[in-house]
């Protein structure tokens, strides 16, 4: 059998094998994504998630490398993929401060890729020129496409109060300083905004309502917790111009951690850091000057692994719902799957109070 043939008969336990064996070599918070359903035309496909690089700019040609060597493993192991994945999404904060000596270096990283790549915007790559330079490098904050009859949206979600973004800062790394502080209190929530929600609503005007939906943006667009900016102020007016629809999905980083819920018809999955897990470990070992500090400290499921809870995922949308296989090659694996009897995503490893070690009952 040729490479061709045996890339069609290639099942999906034979996927999993081989992603299985992909993560070996190493944690990687790559997300691969298959969509077993669409509209009219039904095809299997695969895509690749990478998202939240934070490449941190010391000086000259330095970067703090543990952040971008993430990077480079992740690009690495994507070109690795076989079968090949359609495309590649990266899910925002290519930069931490939003330089452009950031932002060309994470894109040059990630021109290594041999797919088309779609990009979402973080609130680490806009706040220090509201994202001017992002937009020169890579063009708009949203829009949408089409591919073998899923209908795909970018929104740009950390947006905030136009008075606060546009008053007498004396320079752009101010705001930005504001911003990137992880549970700043005199920081501003983010949003997608009126102007971008009328776009979506025209956009969506367009799509026949069983044309299965999936929906990248960087903060989630629900309300989680406003303390650590988990986050997205106008969070219902967005789900409203979703709920028509019979299939939704919205995929989103910024959270550096396994996350997930069910509202009304739209599942909501996160997707793991090239970076750093969230909440910090304590024992994370790195520079204090370029670490970003946590105002309130929290603890992990194991507080003295650095890279607990980073690694990469395989998504498997069958019939318009996604269900996340977490590969965590430094802790157990777990399977975050829609349940169509509960009508939403489910942890199938869920731990029960009585089993949990102290650790993780404190997040």
């Amino acid at each position: 059998m040729n490479k061709s043939s045996m890339k069609k008969n290639m099942n999906r336990r034979d996927f999993m094998k081989r992603g299985a064996a992909m993560v070996v070599a190493g944690s990687l918070p790559l997300s691969v994504v298959e969509v077993a359903f669409g509209k009219n035309n039904p095809q299997n496909f695969t895509f690749a998630y990478i998202s939240d690089s934070h490449i941190t700019h010391i000086k000259g040609n330095k970067f703090v490398r543990n952040w971008d060597r993430g990077l480079i493993r992740a690009v690495a192991e994507t070109n690795l993929m076989d079968p090949k994945p359609d495309f590649v999404f990266y899910g925002g904060d290519i930069a931490q401060l939003g330089k452009p000596e950031e932002i060309d270096h994470g894109l040059e990283i990630l021109s290594g890729l041999h797919a088309k790549t779609h990009y979402v915007m973080g609130e680490h790559d806009y706040y220090v020129d509201l994202g001017e330079y992002w937009q020169k490098q890579l063009g708009p904050d949203h829009y949408s496409f089409d591919h073998k009859g899923v209908h795909f949206i970018v929104l740009n979600s950390i947006l905030t109060y136009e008075k606060w973004m546009h008053k007498k800062w004396d320079k752009g790394m101010d705001r930005m300083l504001q911003m990137a502080r992880l549970d700043n209190p005199d920081g501003q929530p983010f949003m997608v905004g009126g102007s971008q929600r009328e776009w979506l609503k025209n956009d969506l005007a367009k799509i026949s309502k069983d044309t299965p939906l999936v929906v990248f943006s960087h903060s989630p667009i629900q309300k989680i917790h406003k303390g650590w900016n988990f986050w997205t102020d106008d969070a219902e007016q967005v789900q409203a111009l979703l709920k028509p629809f019979d299939k939704v999905n919205v995929i989103y980083g910024h959270v550096h951690q396994i996350q997930y819920n069910q509202i009304g018809n739209i599942s909501f999955h996160s997707a793991m850091a090239t970076a750093w897990p969230w909440p910090y470990p304590s024992s994370y070992v790195q520079v204090d000057t370029y670490l970003p500090r946590l105002t309130v400290e929290m603890n992990r499921a194991d507080p003295f692994n650095e890279r607990d809870a980073t690694g990469w995922q395989f998504i498997n949308m069958a019939n318009g719902n996604i269900d996340f296989n977490y590969l965590l090659p430094e802790n157990k694996n777990r399977v975050v799957a829609f349940d169509s009897k509960q009508g939403k995503p489910v942890d199938k490893n869920y731990q029960e109070k009585g089993n949990r070690i102290p650790p993780q009952s404190h997040y």
